[in-house]
């Protein structure tokens, strides 16, 4: 009997799995306490959390990104990334590039995931991929400085070293590991790219990528006390007008777009803005779609808008999905989900390698918005954290989160994904735990 079922399961693998998988959800639905506090009050912290994210990141974060991933996979001359960032590039060159080309970037862990996705497809190495993966929400300056400013500027200088120093380590190490597949992706894209491609219009493409990456960041540059990111922020959307106006006359002279088309999604933006002061989104999202819509409308351009449609199908819905799984076990901040945040306090409220190790993977799973992680890494300092497992949650939680995991895996799959993660991990832990003990 029981040899039968084994050979029926190895002969219907898949429809096994299927099975297993819809048999583990019915009795996750079926057996879950509703009507409990706890878990009641866990399942409005998933879709609270969900919704802030799609108000706050959706469309000031993400649509850009998709946009910029989409261009990325049709405008990037392919022969400049198989040189400086490709499986053979020179590898301190390569990760040397990746990780400063992350470091201009004020993004969460979420919001770097099409840029990331963009390069990679393009024939960017796996190991400089990884390395600008880590370091666009790791080595964020402004976060950095206000690590410093808020939790001590030995923790801000000891993050600023270790993000700087991991982002080339992980990506030196993922290249190391899968070295053997990685020389066999690079035939291949070696065979698909003509020889005779030249680095045409290479100035006017970057500059192109530097106004709307300044669009993305301008976008979402976040509010801070006093000095002149204060003033930033006051002006941000004039600045962001500015560089929109300015990528709109590249792709006129440029890009032969015709003015008319422009001129009326400039009007459009105008209105919206006017009719919606409050809501900036609305005209933001106005100008994005208006311009990918006028992007399909054209021969020469249509392979972005296509580009950017698959990008937003491929890694919204994992996203929406991860973050109401984080709400849901994590909570918000200042708000609890299933796992209650005093066991979260007392198990890291020294520097020993258990609670530094514990705090690299809370880190690892809950999602951090730019700037967050600072406030509550604040708290749980004022609650007995140890300086370790800060340190720890600094370095893995603004790279990492449960709706980063779920993307990474459908771009680079389970494998070298789990190998990233525990990389991150690893890495935190150790460092933490150096630091609390050291220190």
């Amino acid at each position: 009997m029981f040899n039968s079922l084994i050979s029926l399961y190895r002969a219907n693998r898949e429809q096994s799995h299927l099975l297993f998988l819809f048999v583990g959800l019915f009795l996750a639905i079926y057996l879950v306490p509703v009507g409990t506090e706890r878990v009641d009050n866990a399942l409005l912290e998933g879709f609270r959390l969900t919704n802030w994210y799609a108000r706050e990141h959706v469309i000031l974060c993400l649509v850009p990104a998709f946009i910029i991933a989409g261009a990325m996979s049709v405008y990037i001359n392919q022969g400049a990334v198989l040189r400086y960032l490709g499986p053979d590039a020179s590898k301190p060159v390569a990760l040397g590039i990746a990780s400063v080309s992350g470091t201009m970037l004020a993004v969460c862990s979420c919001t770097v995931l099409p840029l990331f996705g963009g390069i990679y497809r393009r024939g960017a190495g796996l190991g400089a991929a990884t390395a600008f993966l880590y370091s666009g929400p790791a080595i964020n300056v402004m976060a950095i400085v206000v690590t410093a400013k808020v939790l001590g500027v030995e923790l801000g200088i000891a993050r600023a070293i270790g993000a700087i120093v991991f982002a080339i380590v992980i990506g030196a190490l993922m290249h190391l590991i899968y070295r053997k597949e990685e020389s066999a992706r690079a035939e291949t894209a070696a065979r698909g790219f003509p020889e005779g491609e030249a680095d045409a219009k290479l100035g006017v493409v970057a500059l192109f990528f530097a106004l709307m990456v300044g669009i993305l960041v301008f976008a979402n540059w976040p509010a801070a006390d006093g000095g002149v990111p204060l003033q930033i922020y006051e002006a941000k959307w004039w600045v962001t007008s500015m560089l929109a106006g300015l990528m709109g006359a590249l792709l006129v002279h440029k890009w032969q777009w015709r003015v008319a088309p422009l001129f009326v999604l400039a009007i459009l933006v105008a209105a919206t803005a006017y009719l919606v002061p409050n809501v900036p989104e609305v005209a933001f999202a106005t100008g994005a779609l208006g311009l990918i819509l006028i992007a399909a409308t054209r021969d020469k351009d249509e392979a972005w808008a296509g580009e950017t449609w698959l990008f937003a199908k491929q890694i919204m819905p994992l996203l929406l999905a991860g973050v109401f799984i984080a709400g849901l076990l994590l909570g918000r901040p200042g708000h609890e989900g299933l796992i209650p945040s005093e066991w979260v306090a007392a198990a890291v409220g020294d520097n020993s390698l258990v609670s530094t190790a514990i705090a690299s993977v809370l880190g690892a799973f809950m999602y951090f918005s730019t700037l967050t992680e600072v406030p509550i890494v604040e708290g749980l300092l004022g609650a007995g954290m140890g300086k370790g497992p800060a340190l720890a949650l600094l370095l893995a939680g603004p790279a990492l989160s449960l709706p980063n995991m779920l993307v990474i895996r459908s771009i680079l799959g389970t494998r070298k994904t789990l190998t990233y993660c525990f990389l991150v991990i690893v890495m935190a832990t150790a460092t933490g735990y150096g630091y609390g003990n050291f220190f």
